[in-house]
């Protein structure tokens, strides 16, 4: 285990470093691209990033059950076997190149006809194709060797790889945004290096994985099986994160878009934050999963109550700062307005609703029961895509979260239950952590707004951020280890035998 220890800090590690630098990025180039060039562009390159997280699909049944079946293999170093699963998913990969390419030009085609824009349609087609190529590229490629390094807990090598490309990526869009460069000249910066990228994991397998040899075996078809059953519950996260975006363009303009997409960025940030830390283990529990069940309980109970106390901290210091923060981060753009104090009411509640149910999914994956639960994730996109249709049609922007909300509350629910039978334990345990977060989320929230000042500057509101921060912090953890004495002793005895053991060793 020291090995998964080792790989799991080096994941969280850099996940969070990678997440601040996102953030700082996430701070400075949105606004660029409002006072350089406007809110409908800022729309556009955010709809676009939507609906190309929609084509990722075509893979993500294949990548998530590939990356399920290569965790036993690889707890037992069967290179065969491993070998035999990168065949069959090499295979599919080369052929959804084929299929992606098709569908970006269609997806090029239908937006630059149908979505009213000011925007000309050949930049419209240039900058899709521009967008989606380095995908294109990626499935032909590295797609297969970045789920082996996932699955074998280097999420951080590719992290660390992402994060030197993004900044470089984002000081070359700062500089042509600053010197009056259009969307086409960013777009194409963006593909340079979405390549240079890909070259560099490709020379990392080839130098460090010389035994990979799939291109001799007999491809196993039947260890990622459940790939299309996968892809049901892929779909379900996608309409999550993006069926609000694709349905605003449609029915309200990208103006409307852009308001969305502002909040959702630091909600996303935050989410994203929260999942680094939480996954940087996930492969070392899912091959747990695989060999030892009594130690795998155990370690879900520290997994699920301490990601719940960590995300219900980070939202709440969100959702005390964010509207604050908008109010001097659009001070000067005025083609629509983007203060809303409704909307960082529904982002929290989407949030938190969905971080309910994460602990639950990771034992649905583990166990590998997407076919059985295929018929509620197509439900709960249904109940989203409706709801949320109508919703937009009667109440506008907050019509679109209204819809995640009602799906999220049947979901989130159905997959509570469903991973409490599995493990056959109590739903409650899971339902008590909740409520108790809830309520102290609520308590803090409160204090806040009551006692806290105006924030008339960055300088003040980040002075504040840091004070406030760090006593969020501090009572959702110790209230979370006090009310479950047991989970958070057993992670001190747990730190302290590797301590001692470490030392035994010097």
């Amino acid at each position: 285990m020291s090995i998964n220890i080792r790989r799991g800090v080096y994941n969280a590690f850099f996940g969070i470093l990678s997440q601040i630098i996102t953030l700082g990025i996430s701070i400075v180039i949105p606004r660029l691209v409002l006072v350089n060039l406007g809110s409908e562009v800022n729309g556009f390159l955010q709809s676009i990033s939507s609906i190309f997280t929609y084509l990722t699909l075509l893979e993500a049944g294949v990548g998530k059950a590939t990356r399920q079946a290569l965790y036993k293999p690889l707890a037992e170093d069967d290179k065969r076997e491993i070998n035999a699963i990168l065949a069959a998913t090499n295979k599919f990969y080369t052929r959804t190149g084929y299929i992606y390419l098709l569908a970006v030009t269609i997806f090029a085609l239908i937006y630059a006809l149908f979505i009213k824009t000011s925007i000309p349609r050949y930049v419209v087609i240039i900058v899709i194709f521009l967008t989606g190529g380095s995908s294109v590229l990626s499935y032909f490629v590295q797609g297969k060797y970045r789920i082996l390094m996932e699955a074998e807990g280097k999420s951080y090598i590719l992290t660390n790889i992402s994060t030197v490309s993004s900044i470089a990526f984002s000081i070359a869009k700062i500089l042509l945004l600053v010197y009056g460069f259009g969307v086409i000249a960013i777009q194409g910066v963006f593909f340079f290096f979405a390549v240079l990228q890909m070259l560099f994991i490709v020379i990392y397998i080839k130098r460090l994985y010389k035994w990979i040899d799939y291109k001799k075996m007999n491809p196993d078809f039947e260890a990622i099986s459940q790939s299309n059953y996968v892809l049901l519950h892929q779909i379900t996260g996608m309409i999550f994160d993006n069926t609000d975006v694709l349905l605003l363009t449609v029915m309200l303009g990208l103006k409307t878009v852009s308001v969305y997409s502002m909040y959702a960025t630091f909600y996303n940030i935050i989410k994203t934050a929260v999942n680094t830390i939480s996954y940087s283990y996930s492969y070392a529990l899912g091959q747990i999963f695989n060999t030892d069940k009594k130690l795998f309980a155990k370690l879900h109970d520290v997994y699920e109550l301490y990601n719940m106390a960590i995300t219900f901290a980070l939202i709440c210091i969100l959702n005390i700062f964010i509207l604050p923060f908008m109010t001097l981060y659009t001070d000067g753009v005025t083609d629509i307005n983007y203060i809303d104090r409704y909307l960082p009411i529904l982002f929290t509640t989407v949030y938190l609703l969905s971080n309910g149910r994460a602990s639950s999914g990771l034992v649905i994956d583990f166990a590998q029961h997407f076919e059985q639960t295929k018929w509620r994730a197509i439900l709960e996109a249904t109940i989203n895509i409706v709801v949320s249709i109508i919703g937009i049609y009667f109440f506008g922007i907050y019509g679109a979260l209204l819809g995640t909300i009602v799906a999220l509350l049947y979901r989130a629910n159905d997959m509570i239950l469903y991973a409490s039978k599995l493990m056959r334990r109590s739903c409650w345990i899971t339902y008590r952590r909740w409520g108790c977060n809830a309520i102290l989320f609520v308590l803090i929230t409160m204090l806040s707004n009551r006692f806290l000042p105006e924030m008339q500057s960055y300088v003040i509101m980040l002075g504040w951020a840091v004070v406030i921060g760090l006593i969020v912090f501090i009572v959702f953890i110790t209230a979370n280890s006090m009310l479950e004495p047991d989970t958070s002793l057993y992670v001190v005895r747990w730190i302290k035998n590797k301590y001692l053991k470490k030392r035994g060793k010097k």
